[in-house]
């Protein structure tokens, strides 16, 4: 008979990961993927490498609709051409969602993607600056991780500036909690202006479509799976602390 001591002390079998998305197996959904066609533009998404959210992330999800997409894991790269791996003549052709102080809602703008000159202000002739641009930049990570990827990367002063004035609050709703209103997730993100810039509603449509699969699948393994998928810490107003796991 086995000893009760050794047969605690067997550690239980890993989760597999999903090879393409990185995520637990369970909370895979790359087998629902419609990949998107004939997209005109460009995808760069650099992710910081300390975004650790697996489980809730969307950059290699947002990634594998497009066969044009590419996805950068680190600090700095020394150019757009580097990070791209392929030469890019003009980086102004690259819109880079913008993470300053300026919101559309306190500038007035008009329309979900506003493209801003270097001060931070609206620029002159939105129709024709964002009917050239020729890719977008993301970058995927915490508020604070995305900023790291700002300043580290001097060359995106040279891309267009462009922020989101998006219609509707992300749909991560209390599953993570964004730290503005404006917040989006980085499939959202890229679902809004590039769906906006290429006047293509399906590719938002799509976008959407699978983000909506994967927090379902979240939160179906929330109740069989709670270490996998733990709910997110739940704010005690009479203590002013937060109760539960970090997601």
């Amino acid at each position: 008979m086995s000893n009760p001591a050794e047969t605690a002390a067997v550690a239980p079998e890993p989760i597999p990961e999903c090879p393409h998305c990185q995520k637990p197996m369970p909370l895979c959904i790359c087998d629902t993927v419609t990949p998107i066609e004939k997209s005109r533009l460009g995808l760069l998404i650099l992710q910081h490498p300390q975004e650790q959210d697996r489980a809730l992330g969307t950059a290699q999800l947002l990634a594998k609709h497009f066969a044009n997409a590419t996805v950068r894991v680190g600090l700095s790269w020394p150019s757009l051409s580097k990070a791209l791996g392929r030469p890019v003549e003009n980086a102004a052709r690259w819109a880079v969602l913008y993470l300053g102080s300026a919101r559309a809602a306190d500038l007035e703008a008009e329309g979900e993607i506003v493209a801003l000159t270097r001060k931070g202000e609206v620029a002159e002739n939105q129709r024709a600056i964002l009917g050239k641009l020729e890719g977008v930049v993301l970058l995927d990570g915490t508020w604070s991780q995305a900023k790291a990827l700002w300043w580290r990367n001097p060359w995106m002063l040279k891309c267009q500036r462009v922020i989101l004035n998006p219609a509707h609050p992300s749909r991560y709703g209390r599953l993570r909690k964004e730290p503005r209103k404006d917040g989006l997730s980085t499939i959202e993100a890229a679902a809004t202006i590039l769906s906006g810039l290429e006047k293509r509603p399906d590719i938002a449509d799509t976008l959407h479509a699978s983000f909506e699969r994967l927090l379902t699948r979240y939160r179906e393994v929330q109740a069989e799976m709670p270490d996998l998928a733990p709910k997110p810490p739940v704010k005690d107003r009479r203590r002013g602390v937060r109760r539960g796991k970090r997601v």
